[in-house]
């Protein structure tokens, strides 16, 4: 459904004082990855390391540096806006701010109705169908289209959000953090509700997300991110229960589990993650890692198969140093 290929995207960054440029962030720096109909991709890692950047740019809400984005086999990263405008219907996003994610003067309906009228889904007179439709399809009712946002909760706003992404019934959704915003209790009942969607509809998705047990519950396959790069990409079960790359394992070691009598071994990291706009050479990861080498601060590891999955840390680079 979606394939990413040396993904890349960099801002300027201009001094506040006399618009000089000051350096370049490189926000998403050489990204790889498949996502294939009716899979969920999770994309994990620390705040600042490129996951929204990237589902943006596949999106093309942002406009890529370099790099290739492919939509069923098409390149979708170089055609003109005109032309994307006809595919952005297969195309959507759920966005993290349930609050913020829709507009406070319009009706429930007219929020609805506006992807339909744009995309040409349905005729003029069915549009009201179609919105109790997709209302009673999230779990809302008819009624609740004759309602303004500010009138639901926080989790029957994200499952608006939902509505009116599915709204032009897409192929490919970008779920950009949407449970964080959201009370816990409610949380499980909006990822329950993406995924069977996604059984109805054969949906696939780019599931973004910093907390590991949702990232765990939704995805069949999932991607580590650090510093724009992606250090470790497998199968769910292979990563949770096996994770290789020294800052997977120290992500995992900081997830709580679910059994209070069993212990886990946290995995401190020292020092901070260092700006996108420093250019620290060699592996991105070497400054805060447990198992650094002379080579990691000169080297920069290439991502590898290693089994079930992809790895890029000079610890696997060679058969000698397989663990």
């Amino acid at each position: 459904m979606i394939e990413v290929k040396d993904l890349k995207k960099q801002f300027l960054i201009k001094s506040k004082v006399l618009g000089l440029d000051k350096g370049v962030v490189n926000a998403v720096n050489g990204v790889d990855f498949k996502i294939e109909k009716g899979e969920t991709l999770g994309l994990v890692g620390e705040s600042g390391s490129g996951k929204s950047t990237t589902g943006r740019l596949i999106l093309r809400l942002l406009e890529p540096t370099s790099g290739k984005i492919y939509l069923e086999g098409r390149d979708i990263s170089t055609i003109s806006n005109s032309e994307f405008r006809k595919l952005r219907k297969d195309l959507q996003i759920v966005f993290q701010n349930p609050y913020s994610a829709l507009d406070y003067k319009m009706t429930i309906e007219d929020i609805l109705i506006q992807p339909l009228q744009i995309h040409k889904i349905v005729k003029p007179l069915e549009y009201k169908k179609e919105v109790g439709r997709l209302l009673e399809m999230v779990g809302l009712s008819k009624q609740d289209g004759k309602k303004f946002p500010h009138e639901f909760s926080g989790g029957q706003r994200q499952r608006i959000s939902i509505a009116r992404a599915l709204a032009t019934r897409p192929k490919f959704v970008v779920c950009d953090e949407p449970v964080s915003a959201l009370d816990v209790s409610v949380q499980s009942q909006i990822l329950n509700l993406t995924m069977d969607l996604q059984d109805e509809f054969g949906l696939s998705y780019l599931f973004i997300a910093h907390d590991l047990s949702v990232i765990q519950h939704v995805s069949d396959r999932v991607a580590v991110m650090y510093l724009g790069k992606i250090v470790e990409k497998g199968g769910v079960d292979e990563i949770f229960t096996s994770p290789k790359h020294p800052y997977t394992k120290a992500l995992m070691s900081a997830s709580p589990l679910p059994d209070p009598g069993r212990k886990q071994e946290r995995i401190r990291l020292e020092g901070e993650i260092p700006s996108a706009m420093e250019a620290l050479g060699g592996c991105s990861f070497h400054n805060r890692c447990p198992n650094k080498m002379a080579k990691c601060e000169t080297h920069e590891p290439k991502l590898i198969e290693l089994g079930d999955r992809l790895i890029s840390c000079h610890l696997y680079e060679e058969k000698e140093g397989l663990r």
